[in-house]
């Protein structure tokens, strides 16, 4: 498989990889029948439940598409902060008529079993999440012909994938929705990042390879500014997060729009590393004091959100989202393709001499 990214796909639009049930099989064939690289979220799953939705989405499509993994993560937990986390969360579970679940019981993410099978079955595209492979691991999924993207959020991070042989970088502005993909957590920490534009110019004059921009995202005109930038294509999680193929609740796609939920915020509260979602009740109450604990805190709130979205309670789910929330189109995925399209044609036909900007590499 070629190194530039405009073999892979002809529009120069990603579909970000969305674990916890959004990016499924219907959302990523959608968007890579229409021309963009839909993804796959690897993230939560068994290697086996993600070679099943592999296996399903190449019977939706022949055209190629992405597989993101989250890397391992080490234990930055404070001795008894998940302990004190848990009584706070008490009057939750007795609220939703629950129990928490237990914080050990995912840390093993069986990240090398889901290598195993990317490596046996290939696909054309893997991306990683929340730090950077080995040479070793790069390599052996180059050997079988795949093209490997990783996370950055800061320029350092930037060099690091690139050292690390993989092909392109994710530049992920703080802007973005859902996880952060910072290569280490820890509790100083406060969640803090870089915006987009400045994101990409740095990354772009600390490394040479092709560079996918991401980070609130929500128009043709955003992707158009990213590319005049020097970005080679733009990732888009939020905008097609409210879309009919994708896999989110439909709560969480009507709180997007929703006037009760008016801005975004960096929380650990529903997982113990920081991510943007819509502020509700649950973030309000309980982001000052969730602890740096990931996996941990993921796996003891889950039967919480569970439970908030089985009683049609948004207050107590965790809606992941970016800051361009309130631009969300509820459209079919590959019809807000073409829209795409069709509005990062018309914004760099605008510009001056109808440059076209960065461009797909």
């Amino acid at each position: 498989m070629s190194s530039a990214l405009t073999d892979l796909f002809p529009h120069p639009i990603v579909q970000a990889p969305m674990a916890g049930g959004v990016s499924v099989p219907q959302l990523a064939a959608a968007v890579s029948e229409a021309g963009g690289l839909g993804f796959l979220a690897a993230g939560y799953k068994t290697a086996d439940g993600m070679y099943q939705e592999i296996k399903q989405l190449r019977s939706l499509t022949g055209r190629p598409f992405g597989v993101n993994v989250f890397m391992p993560q080490p234990e930055y937990a404070e001795s008894g902060a998940i302990e004190v986390y848990a009584h706070q969360l008490a009057g939750e579970a007795t609220w939703y008529e629950t129990e928490l679940g237990d914080p050990d019981s995912g840390r093993d993410d069986g990240f090398e079993a889901k290598l195993a099978v990317l490596r046996d079955d290939p696909v054309p595209v893997v991306s990683f999440h929340f730090g950077v492979p080995s040479r070793e691991v790069v390599d052996s999924l180059h050997r079988v012909g795949t093209f490997v993207m990783v996370t950055a959020t800061t320029a350092d991070e930037a060099v690091a994938v690139q050292r690390s042989g993989a092909d392109a970088v994710v530049a992920q502005g703080v802007e973005a929705g859902g996880h952060q993909g910072a290569h280490r957590d820890a509790p100083e920490n406060d969640g803090s990042g870089i915006g987009l534009l400045a994101l990409l110019a740095l990354i772009r004059e600390s490394v040479s390879i092709p560079v996918v921009a991401a980070g609130g995202l929500m128009r043709g005109s955003q992707i158009a500014a990213v590319l005049a930038a020097g970005a080679s294509a733009a990732q888009l999680g939020t905008a097609f997060l409210a879309t009919a193929e994708s896999g989110a609740h439909a709560l969480h796609k009507e709180a997007l729009t929703n006037p009760l939920f008016v801005r975004t915020e960096l929380t650990r509260a529903f997982s113990g590393r920081p991510a943007r979602g819509l502020v509700n009740r649950f973030l309000r109450e309980h982001g000052p004091y969730a602890p740096a604990a990931y996996p941990e805190i993921h796996h003891m709130t889950a039967p919480l959100r569970r439970a908030a979205a089985k009683a049609g309670d948004a207050q107590g789910m965790a809606l992941w989202a970016g800051q361009g929330h309130r631009l969300a189109r509820a459209l079919p995925a590959g019809q807000l393709v073409e829209v795409l399209v069709a509005e990062l044609t018309a914004a760099r036909t605008a510009l001056p001499g109808g440059a076209q900007g960065g461009g797909v590499r």
